[in-house]
């Protein structure tokens, strides 16, 4: 299994391990020897919440490691009059009088709260390549499907302000 990402988001990802590596890490091994030195570890609140929080810490650069080992690195070009990623799409849903925006991007990076929806998503895969004027059928994992028109595209790149997620 393989991890679809961007130069970016193999970047974004290497920065942040890098930073817990350099600052956050040895500031939790800090907290946790501070709280050791304050006695009994059984009933030490600190202590357990300072190795909770490491914890936390090397799953997270484990995570990153993980899928940065993994990635499959694509391309973030697409044809001039077509969906692609990292573009900002106007879409109008069968049944609804109201357009909607949303942005396309990495399964890394998505957040449907602020209309960033990965590409790998139903939606995502309907869209991709598609162009302005063109009605498409979203197939939802449960077999169902719905249509969207897509009514405008503004052509975007990755220029970094788009976060990778947290867990």
């Amino acid at each position: 299994m393989y991890n679809e990402l961007t130069k970016g988001d193999l970047k974004k990802m290497q920065e942040e391990i890098d930073y817990r590596l350099s600052v956050v890490r040895p500031k939790l091994m800090e907290d946790l020897q501070a709280a050791r030195a304050m006695g009994d570890l059984s009933e030490n609140f600190e202590y357990k919440t300072a190795k909770r929080e490491l914890g936390n810490c090397n799953s997270r650069i484990r995570y990153l490691q993980r899928m940065i080992n993994t990635a499959r690195i694509i391309s973030e070009r697409s044809a001039a009059d077509a969906v692609g990623l990292y573009d900002r799409v106007e879409i109008l849903s069968e049944g609804d009088d109201e357009t909607e925006w949303i942005q396309l991007v990495t399964t890394l990076r998505q957040n449907v709260l602020q209309g960033l929806i990965s590409r790998e998503s139903p939606l995502g895969k309907a869209l991709m390549g598609k162009k302005a004027g063109e009605r498409v059928t979203v197939r939802v994992d449960d077999g169902s499907t719905y249509e969207v028109e897509i009514r405008t595209i503004e052509k975007g790149r990755d220029d970094g302000s788009v976060p990778i997620n947290r867990f």
